[in-house]
């Protein structure tokens, strides 16, 4: 099933690298340990097109019918090997060797499965089979565009009682920016929206990535908008658990690659600093 030459590092998040359809491990350097990834969208196909999106022949779509059978006995079977088997030893750095979480993350928006919550039961009946300790998180990644779906936000409150959080993507925060940097048009206050949906649901964690576009890094105004935005929701009493602020580990596969680039530890750095003057906890990961 594995293929036991090639090791997993923070910058190979090859989904196939466990062979598997819909299952795939990385080691994740935001959570510090194997993610066990699910993948709903296998067809390549996402709502949103972010330009540093690292999934090849990336296309506008939702996830295909997913064969809850198989997902199921891919997602048990990988477990067991990673509680029982070598593949810690064999493919994951010293240092890395733990089970962090399983998280519905892969090639798309993940929301956008039609079996979406039915996949959610699925995990818990997976995780308490095979004894999965409650140490191990259950996390969404998800660009929060469809969460005022009353079957996601349902999802949502399924996951909270699996130990889970909700990564939701804040890149920028203005139709300006998102439509520069995740090819979207929507408006704020849809995301505003979806966000506090988001945060009375489950603990939400805003995930939100830094980066110079053809040599800039984001702008003051962008930092600002950023800040203005986050300030009113904690003014109306919405607080999310903080920040997952992060650069480029990864090249892009979208045509905007040559003119991404990563920024520093010290540029991440200053800008947390100001997010942490709102009152928010952030996480940098450069």
């Amino acid at each position: 099933m594995i293929d036991p030459v090639k090791p997993l590092s923070t910058i190979n998040h090859d989904r196939d690298s466990a062979a598997l359809r819909y299952v795939y491990p990385v080691v994740s350097r935001r959570a510090g340990g194997v993610s066990v990834g699910i993948n709903l969208n296998p067809n390549n196909a996402c709502n949103w097109r972010c330009i540093y999106c690292q999934v090849p022949f990336l296309t506008r779509g939702s996830a295909p019918p997913i064969d809850l059978a198989i997902l199921e006995n891919e997602l048990r079977d990988f477990l067991g090997e990673l509680l029982h088997g070598d593949f810690m030893q064999s493919r994951v750095p010293e240092g890395a060797r733990r089970i962090n979480d399983i998280a519905l993350s892969g090639n798309g928006e993940p929301t956008s499965s039609a079996e979406f919550v039915q996949v959610i039961e699925l995990i818990a009946r997976v995780r308490s089979a095979v004894a999965l300790p409650a140490t191990v998180k259950t996390v969404l990644i998800t660009n929060g565009s469809l969460l005022y779906r009353s079957a996601v936000q349902q999802g949502l409150r399924d996951i909270a009682k699996l130990n889970g959080e909700v990564w939701f993507k804040l890149d920028r925060a203005s139709a300006a920016g998102m439509q520069r940097v995740n090819d979207t048009r929507t408006s704020m206050d849809k995301v505003r929206d979806n966000l506090i949906a988001a945060i009375a649901c489950c603990p939400t964690w805003l995930q939100t990535c830094w980066f110079a576009l053809d040599g800039e890094p984001p702008s003051r105004q962008d930092e600002d908008d950023y800040l203005g935005f986050i300030s009113a929701l904690l003014r109306d009493g919405h607080k999310p658990q903080g920040v997952l602020l992060y650069s480029l580990a990864r090249p892009s596969m979208q045509v905007e690659a040559p003119r991404l680039s990563a920024l520093s530890a010290e540029q991440l750095q200053a800008f947390a600093e100001r997010i942490v003057k709102l009152g928010l906890h952030v996480k940098v990961s450069p």
